[in-house]
């Protein structure tokens, strides 16, 4: 078959993750034709793509239609992380900003904020994690990470200088907390306005690096940090974390219509802490009436509560751990929400800040 004429059929094939086609999704690399031997390159908007071998055998089965005569049919995967540069606007080079927050403490949101962003560091991606939940810093701990972030002057292209935080980093992840900057017994008594400076500060002076992803902990509630960071920020997306229960399920309705109304993309909710002690399926109803996405139902598992007390969370995604299959298949969910809500949008500009 002519290797243009194979090109065209297949770049059709329609993405099941996106509902587009490989090439309107900018997915179809390219192909090579060897004889009775076609490789086929995709490039994933996601290394967190769901169910990459479902999409390798549509293919490789569409090609083997189209060209009986193939005797060796691969499919090679590569991936960009595709975003809106969520912190364009602020100088942040982070493609996109995933606020994680709840109605109510107590519902587990900061382990999922910290599962889900070294979730997506174990597929591949750039990631740091933010905790902004100023009150009740939970971040630090969870991961084993001590010290205070330091100044370092950076060189901006025209020569000139600045000085710039450099964040915690904790295996690999860079890391922002007032935890870092306040003693553990010690209470944070803040009225708004110092809270949307540190915010500041965390987001536009801190330096982070290129960053396919910025997961930020929010603070429980429906408060001051929330609106300041929406209208920082054009997020790629909140998630919404509940328990099952109904006195929970309340309070995750008023942060969805929350988010609603700053005009953030709600990426779905995770049901959290399913199980014996709290029912189960409560969040999941509570998410198709209300027209959002059900991300994920994770169980009340003892070793998450462990790990996360010793401060080692990340070993959750260990080989053979049992919480981690969940776990990367929230992530996978919600990298792919991402990657849907960015279809026709626009981008927002990069900006160096001075």
């Amino acid at each position: 078959m002519n290797p243009e004429l194979l090109r065209n059929s297949l770049e059709q094939i329609k993405d099941p993750q996106l509902d587009q086609s490989l090439k309107a999704a900018r997915m179809f690399k390219g192909l090579q034709l060897d004889g009775d031997k076609l490789t086929i390159q995709i490039t994933l908007p996601t290394p967190a793509y769901p169910d990459r071998s479902g999409l390798e055998n549509k293919i490789v089965q569409q090609a083997k239609t189209l060209a009986p005569n193939l005797t060796d049919v691969k499919v090679e995967f590569d991936w960009v992380v595709k975003g809106k540069q969520s912190g364009g606007a602020i100088g942040l080079s982070v493609k996109n900003v995933i606020a994680v927050g709840s109605g109510k403490g107590g519902v587990g949101k900061s382990t999922v904020a910290a599962c889900l962003a070294y979730g997506l560091k174990h597929f591949g991606a750039k990631v740091g994690l933010m905790d902004a939940d100023i009150y009740g810093p939970s971040i630090p701990h969870m991961v084993g990470a001590q010290g205070q972030p330091l100044v370092a002057q950076r060189t901006n292209k025209d020569g000139s200088t600045i000085d710039r935080i450099q964040p915690v980093v904790a295996q690999g992840m860079p890391l922002m907390s007032i935890g870092f900057m306040v003693p553990e017994d010690q209470a944070v008594i803040w009225r708004g306005p110092m809270l949307t400076k540190l915010l500041q500060q965390f987001l536009k002076d801190t330096d982070w690096g290129d960053l396919d992803y910025l997961v930020i902990d929010l603070p429980p509630g429906t408060g001051d940090v929330a609106l300041t960071l929406s209208q920082m920020l054009g997020l790629a997306g909140a998630v919404v974390v509940c328990t099952p229960q109904k006195v929970a399920l309340l309070d995750a309705i008023k942060a969805i219509n929350m988010f609603k109304k700053l005009e953030s993309p709600v990426l779905g909710m995770v049901e959290n802490m399913a199980g014996e002690a709290f029912g189960q399926g409560g969040a999941t109803q509570k998410a198709k009436d209300m027209g959002v996405t059900s991300l994920a139902t994770l169980e009340m598992t003892p070793a998450i509560r462990e790990l996360a007390d010793e401060g080692n969370i990340a070993e959750l995604f260990a080989e053979n751990h049992p919480a981690r299959e969940p776990l990367l298949r929230m992530t996978e969910q919600i990298a792919i929400q991402i990657a849907k809500n960015l279809k026709g949008a626009s981008t927002l500009p990069t900006l160096e800040i001075l």
